[in-house]
């Protein structure tokens, strides 16, 4: 069953659970046979020593029709690249693991500095635009999927049902974004969408007025969620954005490049937990503090380039406004929450809507005192005509790190 959720433009396929995960693993890997499948694992090497990426490589053991797994691998010196790569040789599918820090990879990356190309930062958005650039390189995979490494509460069902408004080729999906409950421990999580994202949507309506744009992402149940599924055909063209905003930054990109109709959200789970961010309110740098702030220039870079003026007045009258917003939504999730016997830590809760509204004004003065400022890399597009040969030197160089530093090395 779909239905259509607030403004009648994504389809949202829900999770009715009247097929088995036999039925729907064994349709998915039919189709897997002329659209090949490939996953992409974004990975710090912390999670490597954290409770959830083990059942997570557990649970994908058992996926039949993954063509390949991709591993983007941050922060890691040799020695933990060499342990990362006997960690995912457990997986039984083809996979490699992308040292992004390994003196190949950082030549590459002043190779694209040289040429005004390189990700101006590090972070999940540098990482995932890594894995895409060797997805295209192997040009093999007709969709690719991708989740994050901390899901404890992960399943096998999850990627099953992300992946197949995708794979299906009688469905018209370009691209499927998965969302969830955010309940765990007995309590309401999500607070960046509770908390910063709804409220903050509701406000700009109310401050800029209507855009088709805040109706398409107030109809996503939860932006912020890491899962995605997409046809590989959109990859070369897409913008990633280098900060914290990255989940919002691939949904302006499908908003930008795809009809409505192309996109969908699909509902993957009943149980979803992962590892929380602290609030982080004494740094800014860093925390729920710093992805709040690049959420918000996401979206206010996304409504100038379609034509919305924003001034320091807009950015003060945007902030009281928010901030009434999220009191009131705070009060429905706090109802909500009792009713259904969840833990509700109101103060904490408010204090954290102080914060996000401060980090409104904050991603407003940024963006008006950086106008130049590149929100996005270059698309994989603009590296291949920039440098023809780069893309193929870069899948040299991740086998070049594999041969050179193995397990046992």
């Amino acid at each position: 069953m779909a239905d259509f959720h607030q403004n009648g433009n994504i389809a949202t396929l829900h999770n009715l659970r009247t097929r088995s995960l036999e039925e729907l693993t064994y349709e998915i890997e039919a189709f897997s046979h002329t659209r090949k499948i490939t996953l992409i694992l974004p990975c710090l090497y912390s999670e490597l020593e954290g409770p959830a990426l083990q059942n997570i490589l557990n649970e994908l053991a058992q996926v039949p029709y993954l063509h390949r797994i991709i591993i983007g691998l941050d922060r890691a010196d040799e020695a933990q690249f060499r342990h990362a790569r006997a960690f995912f040789a457990q997986l039984p599918q083809t996979n490699v693991v992308i040292w992004n820090d390994s003196p190949r990879m950082l030549e590459l990356g002043a190779r694209l500095d040289e040429m005004g190309l390189a990700p101006q930062e590090p972070g999940k958005g540098k990482n995932v635009w890594t894995c895409l650039g060797y997805l295209m390189a192997c040009a093999d995979s007709a969709v690719m999927a991708i989740h994050d490494c901390d899901i404890t509460t992960y399943e096998r069902g999850m990627l099953a049902r992300l992946v197949y408004p995708v794979v299906n080729p009688t469905f018209p999906y370009q691209v499927a974004k998965g969302f969830y409950p955010r309940i765990g421990d007995n309590k309401m999580n999500g607070r960046v969408t509770r908390l910063l994202v709804s409220p903050l949507l509701i406000a700009l309506k109310r401050v800029i007025g209507d855009r088709d744009y805040l109706d398409y992402l107030r109809s996503f149940r939860y932006p912020l969620s890491g899962e995605f599924a997409m046809r590989t055909g959109i990859l070369p063209d897409l913008r990633i954005p280098s900060d914290w905003g990255l989940e919002i930054g691939v949904l302006s990109e499908a908003w930008r490049n795809l009809a409505p109709k192309a996109v969908c959200q699909v509902e993957i789970s009943d149980a979803y937990d992962h590892k929380h961010q602290d609030l982080s309110e004494e740094d800014a740098s860093t925390g729920l503090s710093r992805m709040s702030t690049d959420i918000c220039k996401s979206i206010f870079r996304k409504l100038a380039a379609d034509g919305t003026t924003f001034t320091g007045n807009t950015f003060r009258t945007l902030k009281a406004t928010y901030y009434r917003s999220a009191l009131d939504l705070l009060e429905a999730y706090y109802n909500d929450a009792k009713m259904n016997g969840l833990a509700v830590d109101r103060h904490r809760e408010e204090q954290s809507i102080e914060l996000f509204a401060e980090n409104i004004m904050r991603a407003g003065q940024i963006f008006i005192d950086k106008p130049s400022e590149a929100p996005f890399i270059p698309t994989w597009n603009r590296v291949h005509a920039a440098d023809p040969s780069f893309l193929t030197d870069f899948k040299a160089a991740a086998a070049a790190d594999l041969d050179d530093f193995s397990p046992q090395g």
